[in-house]
């Protein structure tokens, strides 16, 4: 009986693919809400107060997703051994996880406040937001430096 080379995966080949779920899931979400998503909420929704509301539910959930992928991508990371020049994806995932953790923990309670007191046409406000914003593109073109490599680590 002929056994497909599907079937045949051993864990060194279904490592690299389970990597490749796990980027494309963190990397996709964020490109899908940040840059498809979160501009019809704008555009759809009468109210930018609920549409940012929407938007910022939606970041959040976006920031969990990518704490966990990062760090399984990390675990998995762990289960390889691979020379010291291919690491450096090691290091962009590291750098995307810190840039999660100061946007979720750190900025998003912190605009959360601000916008809870109705302090959203502040500079204040304008100032965390952009922030939070230039956090998000970060991850964004990190995330795109990784797919291009054509793999996580």
């Amino acid at each position: 009986m002929h056994v497909p080379k599907v079937i045949r995966m051993n864990m060194v080949s279904i490592l690299p693919a389970l990597e490749r779920v796990l980027l494309t899931l963190w990397i996709g979400g964020l490109w899908v809400s940040g840059f498809i998503v979160a501009p019809l909420l704008f555009a759809g929704l009468e109210s930018r107060a609920q549409a940012g509301t929407l938007a910022g539910s939606l970041f959040s959930i976006m920031s969990y997703i990518g704490l966990a992928c990062g760090i399984l991508l990390l675990g998995l990371k762990g289960l390889r051994r691979e020379r010291p020049a291919a690491r450096w994806p090691l290091l962009v995932i590291v750098v995307m996880l810190v840039l999660v953790i100061v946007g979720e923990f750190v900025l998003a309670p912190m605009i959360a406040e601000l916008r809870g007191a109705g302090l959203v046409d502040t500079p204040r406000f304008g100032q965390l937001h952009g922030l939070a914003a230039i956090l998000f593109i970060g991850n964004c073109v990190l995330g795109l430096v990784l797919v291009v490599a054509g793999r996580p680590d």
